[in-house]
């Protein structure tokens, strides 16, 4: 990536600030008020399907019962009334309201309606809150929130969140208060306080380590603690005379006075009663007095005269925090750090909490039975709401994807439950591979081949891959929502080495069928032998086909008989009890990878007779939808290009429309889609009959793939033989297309800096998928990056780390699925010791408690015998099985420890003590001396690298800086030489989750036609569109989602590429934190946005906070590739662009060589990205006085343009002049250096009229040329824009007027590339 390329360019032609504005206001007004859950008091215009709706934003007055009697709230006639009751309770007066009605005029309005059937609502209406009375749930719920508000909830602990889940940084990193937190005179300030030594990048080391602190947060003061304790009291729940009596609850309060009353929850509110913990008396207590209220809320304040400041503030000490990092991920499961703090430390204490353990039933009640839910039913209705207009659209798809959302955290944390094994099986006497399970209404199952279904495809592995093929098969699906067709809600947990399917239970799937009957009703009935036909599925899977390029084919059962199916012979329907159409096991809707099976499987069921080039575990190798894709537009291309010479070929022989051998255009079009514009018989002439002739009908264009050719069908005539034989050519020519065109073009994009250069394995394979490349083509990727540049050699370091990663995940799989829970711990630590921890021991032993083997007698225990030579040996074979790729013999050598840990640990879901796990011994004391990262210096749980201390057990004195072994709490242990890793490192294991959850059509609709908007140069438009677009993906996700962060960060590029600052920076600051939580505080995704928000920040004048960003972005993509990725180029120059807008030339000079020497390193001394960053480095030596240095580096700026572009390219052009002024300027400064030094002449500094401008990072995968509003940004004539004639007269004019005045500095409008065809920003 060419670093040192200048600015993006902005949109062409004039934008109109005024309108922005409103529009970035509208936008304001309709995410005003969000709660936990996203809600949205003002809806989108798209729900009305027009802008009109922005116009019916007002306020009404809600009338309240208590203080402060009277509030605003702002709503649209769009909204519902449920909306209204979020906003109300959301109010800081207001917390206390849970159990109320809403009434207009005098009568009571339904809370589910929507506020445009409230009659007479208008502008300045009064809307009064009543409170109701309560029932038992509600009082439960109540308790709850006002255990949340009040801050008494403590920490939480639960199977599927881990340590920290959902942390964010980006407070400690760059804090945000608003648009309007800081003035230019404010900025300007704190900028200018930022010197040589004192800024945010002063001790930044290009090459060092990066410090485990970044990815932690920093030590905070304890909030405000309003009462001790309130809980469930011992006397609850109410006896049966009482409950007659109007009593629901029994509870316990602790104030922080030390006071202790037992509360009753009744059904008109609570009150103080006069049972004590040995006596039981629920009756009103007289004194104190007054001591009853609707709310407990309202009764807390009553009891404890502390409570009313100490609550006041929390709320201030909660106001202060940015609610994006604070409210609850309700709509995606949070992400979990790899690195957590220590158990010892404030970050991740455990705190007291009894009523921690009486949630389930407030939440859940006496039997649990509030939880139970019927996952399908709530699912298939879902589907089957109406979606005739927006607002139904809008209304169906928000509530499916919360239904999606809780139906997977449902299901992964059964998933987890299931998988160590507290969970009783259906089927018991079963194998355990084939047991299944159903817990809280979700179906279980293991992703192994437990009754023998995939025995000839590969046994247990094939199995495994299936399952995570149909996820991504139901996936698919579920994104083209075809009405009548029903997929079951799906997801994959794996956990502790084990992979879990959960389902949502289809009706009749259990049903038990007449002996004739086949168990399904369409497609294979277990395998092919047996085919069901069902003329009823028949339509809704043909839209399934038509959309995925799948060919209606014959297949034929044991018996030689014929069927035609519409999908793949794996593809099963299954007519529910319930009426409705289900589509299963979607695991193989594209054909067989048959390039690969032939190459590398053999149908051998004795696994031992396998030779070792054609032993791949299974033959569930299938073509990824994105490559077929990808094909049809390739062949599409050709039929286009052939009809269109087929076109001139008959004008040229003298046949045109008005000839009987062609049909006649000209009275009617061909087709009725691709012709749009169909032209009548007056209009043949001229411009439009020219583009009429231009048109293709692409109506006869037809591809579609069997997905069943060689799977084992056996054509009967010759007919269907020869048809066969096609079906099989055509798919070939699919793989063909991904060798000869696909992988050469991956490898040359990259090469050649035409994408983002990926940053981890996640993202290289996320890359990967895009182009239609399987993952176990990463081998071969490694292999032909071998020879090559460096950027290349970076691809195959990359490459081979995810192979080994991938591979190190397969081996600890097959030992920890034998495991217990309780020594899985062990297990990982002795393993992560094999393969990293040899250079502090060399022969790793196992920790193994004996009480706990004593226990689990039955357990494998094998991986105990694991050594790193064993464990090595298991990673070059598993690497060579599944990627057919040999690893060097110095393999391990050459790794990065960190970062493959880093990929380890994602992979496994491993969650391990903040330590420095992979720096050599006489490392560590060079990384104790580091200085703090920007997001807080490091606590004293992590000093040096290690825990002092241990766990803070009872026998942590035994430990010797966290690398001994601990003394077990059930039996000794023999002390063994210092280990790099010990079980008590491993804090938690989590659940990795993969869902079917698909994106929303309509938000998707409304983001693309905004952007085909911003193509087409209708900027007003584009940017309705787009708001609208982020309006319907808050409302359809919620504000906490992924999606939404990907589009908070689209939009912030646009609004900085209309010079709409203040929304950039809004925007992207939004995007960071929602990043951090939602899809992890390391990912890449959370560095480019952390990159562009201190874009964003510099051009906004806060260049502190964006230097800020930088520094942590820079140590974030340290501990994840490393110091040298190809293209962090970008950012050195960047940075050095802010440092030299703070006037610290010479700092800047030291970013801008640096970032001159990488691009040397990676794109070539002669390339054009170097000689750019030359051409900027040679202003950064003069800005420095460094003139010699100046002319050398613009001469070598100019010989490589002029070599490259020639000598009549505006580059080199403007590098000649350069060259010749700087040239005779040193010669000038030369000439009068003694003068200058006996201050006879006072010599001017070399200021640039115009400053540079930073450029956004290039997004991982995509093109560096592609501009927000969708136009490629050519390279531009000129190098830079500034005036040399009036830089070089004020330069010269030495002694001419006030030495000290200060030369205007004027901003950019229309910056120009400097970036070839060739090169990235």
């Amino acid at each position: 990536m060419g670093g040192g390329d200048c600015d993006v360019e902005t949109l062409n032609g004039a934008h109109e600030p005024d309108n922005s504005k409103d529009i970035i206001k509208s936008k304001s007004n309709h995410c005003e008020h969000h709660n936990e859950n996203g809600a949205i008091v003002k809806p989108s215009a798209a729900q009305a399907g027009d802008d009109s709706n922005i116009e019916h934003v007002f306020d009404v007055s809600i009338v309240l019962p208590h203080q402060p009697y009277n509030i605003q709230i702002p709503v649209s006639l769009q909204g519902q009334i449920q909306d209204l009751r979020s906003a109300i309770v959301e109010q800081p007066g207001t917390f206390q309201y849970t159990c109320f009605h809403l009434e207009h005029s005098g009568q009571r309005v339904n809370d589910f309606a929507d506020l445009s059937d409230v009659k007479g609502l208008a502008a300045g209406s009064e809307i009064r809150l009543i409170e109701d009375p309560y029932t038992e749930r509600e009082a439960r719920m109540h308790v709850v929130r006002i255990r949340e508000i009040i801050g008494a909830a403590g920490n939480r602990v639960d199977v599927l969140n881990g340590v920290d889940a959902g942390l964010s940084l980006h407070e400690s990193v760059a804090p945000w208060n608003g648009p309007d937190a800081a003035s230019a005179a404010k900025l300007k300030s704190v900028n200018s306080r930022l010197t040589a030594d004192a800024n945010p990048l002063s001790d930044f080391k290009f090459d060092g380590l990066s410090s485990i602190q970044t990815l932690l947060p920093p030590s905070q003061d304890a909030s405000p603690k309003t009462i001790k304790a309130l809980g469930i009291s011992p006397w609850n729940p109410p006896p049966p005379m009482f409950r007659q009596r109007g009593h629901l609850l029994y509870l316990q309060l602790t104030t922080n006075e030390g006071e202790q009353f037992q509360i009753t929850s009744h059904v008109s509110g609570f009150f103080v009663n006069r049972s004590s913990n040995s006596k039981f008396d629920p009756a009103p207590k007289s004194s104190p007095k007054n001591a009853m209220a609707h709310s407990l809320l309202t009764l807390i304040q009553t009891l404890s005269p502390s409570f009313g400041d100490a609550f006041n503030m929390l709320l201030e000490a909660n106001n202060k925090r940015d609610p994006l990092a604070t409210f609850q991920l309700t709509s995606a499961i949070p992400s979990n750090p790899w690195l957590v703090s220590a158990s010892s430390s404030a970050a991740t204490a455990h705190q007291p909490d009894l009523t921690r353990t009486q949630e389930t039933y407030l939440l859940s009640g006496v039997e649990n039975t509030e939880t139970l839910r019927d996952w399908n039913e709530e699912i298939q209705s879902t589907r089957e709401l109406p979606r005739e207009t927006v607002q139904d659209r809008v209304f169906r798809e928000r509530l499916l994807a919360k239904i999606f959302a809780e139906f997977n955290d449902a299901a992964a944390r059964g998933g987890a439950l299931v998988a160590r094994g507290e969970v009783a099986p259906l089927n018991p006497t079963e194998s355990k591979d084939a047991q299944i399970f159903v817990y809280n209404g979700i179906f279980y199952s293991f992703g192994a081949d437990g009754v023998g279904t995939f025995t000839s495809e590969g046994g247990d592995e094939a199995a495994r891959i299936a399952v995570g093929k149909d996820v991504a098969g139901v996936k698919t699906v579920n994104q083209l929502d075809i009405p009548g067709l029903a997929t079951p809600g799906t997801i994959i947990v794996d956990y502790l080495g084990k992979r879990l399917v959960a389902q949502s239970i289809v009706p009749g799937i259990f049903k038990q069928r007449e002996p004739e009957e086949p168990q399904v009703d369409y497609g294979g009935v277990e395998g092919k032998d047996i085919v069901a036909d069902n003329d009823a599925f028949v339509p809704t899977f043909s839209q399934v086909s038509k959309a995925l390029k799948v060919k209606k084919h014959a297949v034929w059962d044991k018996e030689g008989k014929k069927h035609m199916l519409e999908g793949s012979v794996e593809t099963k329907g299954l007519l529910g009890t319930d009426g409705r159409k289900y589509i299963l096991d979607l695991y193989r809707l594209t054909p067989l990878d048959i390039s690969w099976l032939d190459a590398y499987w053999t149908d051998s069921v004795d696994h031992d007779q396998k030779p070792l080039e054609r032993n791949y575990p299974h033959r569930m190798s299938v073509l990824r939808p994105e490559l077929i894709e990808s094909y049809w537009r390739v062949k599409m291309s050709e039929y286009v290009k052939a009809e269109i010479d087929k076109r001139k070929k008959d004008q040229k022989d003298g046949v045109d429309g008005g000839t009987s051998d062609q049909p006649d255009e000209k009275s009617s079009p061909e087709t009725g889609d691709a012709q749009v514009n169909g032209t009548s018989g007056a209009e043949t002439n001229g411009l439009e009959a020219a583009k009429d002739r231009g048109r293709v009908d692409i109506s006869a264009f037809s591809l579609s793939l069997n997905p069943d050719v060689f799977c084992g069908q056996v054509p009967q005539t010759a007919e269907e033989k020869e048809e066969w034989a096609n079906d099989e050519r055509e798919v070939r020519a699919v793989t063909d297309h991904l060798h000869q065109k696909i992988i050469p073009e991956f490898i040359h994009d990259l090469k050649e800096q035409e994408v983002g250069f990926p940053m981890d394995g996640q993202s290289l394979s996320r890359l990967m998928h895009k182009r239609g490349i399987n993952v176990r083509y990463i081998g071969k990727l490694a292999s032909l990056s071998k020879e090559g540049s460096l950027r290349l050699q970076s691809l195959k370091r990359l490459a081979e780390q995810e192979m080994i990663a991938r591979a190190f995940k397969h081996v600890a799989n097959r030992y920890l699925k034998k495991l217990p829970t309780a020594m899985a711990p062990s297990c990982v630590a002795h393993l992560l010791n094999c393969l990293l921890g040899t250079e502090k021991n060399g022969s790793p032993k196992a920790q193994l408690d004996e009480d706990l083997q004593y226990l689990y007698k039955d357990a494998d225990y094998s991986f105990a015998d694991a050594t790193p030579s064993s464990l090595q040996a298991d990673i070059e074979a598993q690497t060579q099985l599944r990627y057919r790729y040999t690893l060097e013999e110095s393999w391990l050598s050459g790794v990065r420890r960190a970062q493959l840990l880093r990929e380890i640990a994602l992979k496994l879901g491993l969650q391990l003590i903040a330590k420095d796990y992979c720096s050599s011994p006489d490392s560590e004391s060079r990384l104790s001396d580091q200085a703090p990262m920007t997001n807080g210096a490091a606590t004293q749980s992590a000093v040096n690298g290690h825990i002092p201390n241990g766990n803070g057990g009872k026998k942590k004195k035994k430990r010797n800086n966290g690398d001994s072994p601990p003394a077990s709490a059930t039996a000794s242990m023999i002390l063994e030489p210092p280990q790099t890793f010990v079980a008590d490192d491993i804090v938690n294991i989590v659940p990795i989750v993969k869902d079917s959850n698909s994106k929303s059509v309509l938000a998707e609709e409304a983001l693309e036609a905004g952007r085909i908007s911003m193509i087409q140069n209708q900027k007003e438009l584009g940017q309705e569109l787009l708001l609208e677009s982020l309006s319907l993906h808050e409302q359809i996700y919620g504000i906490l989602h992924p999606e939404v962060a990907r589009v908070y960060h689209q939009l912030a590029m646009l609004y900085y590429t209309i010079e709409e600052k203040d929304a950039a920076v809004e925007l992207a600051h939004k995007a960071v934190v929602i990043s951090e939580r939602t899809i992890g505080i390391d990912s890449d995704e959370t560095i480019l946005s952390y990159l562009n928000l201190s874009l964003f920040e510099h051009a906004n004048g806060n260049t502190a906070v964006a230097l800020a960003c930088q520094r942590h972005a820079l140590e974030l993509w340290k501990i994840i590739y490393g110091p040298d990725h190809p293209d962090i180029m970008t950012t050195y120059n960047n940075a050095a662009v802010m440092l030299q807008h703070l006037k610290l030339f010479h700092e800047s000079r030291v970013w801008f060589e640096k970032s001159h020497a990488v691009s040397e390193e990676m794109c070539g001394k002669d390339s054009i990205s170097t000689a750019s960053l030359a051409f900027q480095l040679a202003q950064a030596l003069a800005l420095d006085q460094d003139h010699k240095g100046a002319v050398n580096r613009m001469r070598e700026a100019y010989s490589i343009f002029h070599h490259k572009l020639g000598p009549e390219d505006r580059n080199t052009k403007e590098a000649d002049s350069w060259l010749d002024q700087l040239t005779v300027n040193a010669v000038s400064i030369a000439k009068h250096a003694k003068d200058v030094q006996a201050q006879k002449v006072r010599r001017a500094l070399f200021t640039p009229r115009v400053t540079l401008r930073p450029q956004p990072q290039v997004p991982v995968g995509r093109s560096p040329t592609e501009g927000m509003n969708g136009r490629a940004l050519h390279s531009a004539a000129g190098l830079d824009n500034r005036s040399i004639d009036e830089l070089m007269k004020y330069i010269e004019s030495s002694g001419a007027g006030d030495a000290t005045r200060k030369t205007p500095t004027k901003k950019r409008k229309n910056p120009r590339s400097r970036r070839s065809a060739g090169s990235a920003l």
